[in-house]
């Protein structure tokens, strides 16, 4: 099955055909900028940007949205994550995040999915906490700020391994197990 992606970001596209082609799916970049709502609120950003995505091609869409929740900035800033690296960049959220009493952080990925009859969202949640400083490559926005539990190394650190734990790898397995129940395929 051929599964259009919404993304202006290469290293997001790239992850998500690791995740989704060995399912047997071919996944097709609609290289096309979205103009985001802004708000914390994850789902109802993916939910709009879904909506638009498919207004836009007027056939089945997936787009995602990954954001980090840092539990000394009670849970900010969520949806509103691309703005706040924009800013800030790693080294500076290191110092704020990674210095603080409380480096805990949650990065979440949702994926929406437009058939044409409805949108389907599908999180994928894992825990961490930033370090004091970034680690690793530093051209995927947050991936060098992020320390999953359970691991010593960023994301950035793991490289491919990271696709093998990932909040968007717990997002796209939902996605593939709806695609699979919904079309029979695997």
């Amino acid at each position: 099955m051929e599964l259009r992606f919404l993304t202006k970001n290469p290293h997001k596209f790239g992850e998500f055909k690791k995740l989704i082609e060995p399912a047997g799916h071919f996944v097709v970049e609609a290289a096309y900028s979205i103009d985001e709502i802004q708000t914390e609120d994850m789902e109802a950003l993916v939910t709009d940007k879904c909506v638009k995505a498919f207004a836009r091609f007027k056939r089945p869409i997936f787009v995602d949205h990954t954001g980090l929740q840092f539990e000394f900035l009670d849970g900010f800033p969520g949806g509103l994550t691309e703005i706040f690296w924009n800013k800030l960049k790693n080294k500076r959220l290191c110092e704020i995040i990674g210095r603080s009493s409380n480096p805990r952080a949650i990065a979440t990925t949702l994926l929406g999915y437009c058939d044409g009859r409805k949108i389907h969202i599908f999180k994928g949640t894992i825990e961490g906490v930033v370090p004091t400083e970034p680690r690793g490559p530093e051209e995927f926005q947050w991936d060098a700020i992020f320390i999953p539990d359970g691991h010593s190394q960023t994301f950035a650190e793991m490289g491919e391994g990271k696709n093998e734990i990932s909040m968007r790898k717990l997002a796209v397995d939902q996605f593939l197990t709806h695609l699979r129940d919904s079309h029979g395929r695997n």
